[in-house]
């Protein structure tokens, strides 16, 4: 049984994010030039599809993600570099189309908060784990009926 649940789950694992190595680029896109495409996947590998936006648009089977992977390819016929491609349609989408954004004054928070939030998670924990050490529990002495009873309670204990 335990099987046949991993096996199941590994089918719809494979069938919801795609085979390994299954892209999304239909062969008219594709570019005669060998070097020009391999730099043009290597490109849309490192842009996000704005549509599925946890893949790239080498990956994405969405119409705005074949009009960039068009766009990449027409910039680099056109001779421009990887970097002026790149460039080009960050200003036209944004930093967010980009799978790792590039480390600016702008993107300093996307990347410096998880560790801030690492720190600041330790720090709680730092503070509380000595809170604890430090405070002796409280404890209020027993009244003299609750002196009683107990003496009773042990007394019937130990016949």
């Amino acid at each position: 049984m335990t099987r046949a649940i991993a096996a199941l789950l590994l089918l719809v694992t494979a069938v919801c994010l795609g085979a390994p190595g299954a892209h999304a680029v239909s062969p008219d896109e594709v570019l005669s030039n060998p070097v020009l495409e391999t730099r043009a996947r290597t490109i849309s590998t490192e842009l996000r599809c704005m549509v599925c936006q946890n893949q790239s648009i080498d990956d994405s089977n969405a119409d705005l993600a074949k009009d960039l992977r068009v766009l990449v390819r027409e910039r680099l016929t056109a001779g421009d570099t990887d970097e002026q491609v790149l460039d080009f349609i960050v200003a036209r989408y944004g930093e967010f189309v980009l799978l790792k954004p590039r480390l600016m004054l702008s993107t300093i928070l996307l990347w410096g908060f998880p560790v801030a939030a690492l720190v600041a998670g330790a720090l709680a924990i730092g503070i509380s784990i000595l809170r604890r050490r430090r405070t002796p529990p409280e404890t209020t002495p027993l009244s003299d009926s609750e002196k009683k009873q107990l003496k009773k309670l042990m007394a019937a204990s130990n016949d």
